[in-house]
């Protein structure tokens, strides 16, 4: 999977919050082991990153 660096290169959000984001949801795709995460050749990090940046899944910063 090609990292999607110019969705990156133009990401106007908060970097740290992006990279927290991927974080958790690369860990989500290693424990559930999907047939994608499969086909993907476990490359996890890559497929978050494409999720999140392309919405196909959502986060939100939750402060307490």
């Amino acid at each position: 999977m090609i990292m999607p660096l110019e969705s990156l290169i133009n990401f106007s959000g908060n970097a740290y919050e992006l990279a927290a984001a991927i974080a958790v949801r690369a860990y989500q795709l290693a424990v559930l082991r999907t047939p994608e995460v499969e086909k993907n050749n476990g490359k996890v990090v890559s497929m978050s990153t494409q999720e999140i940046l392309e919405k196909t899944v959502g986060y939100k910063l939750i402060t307490s």
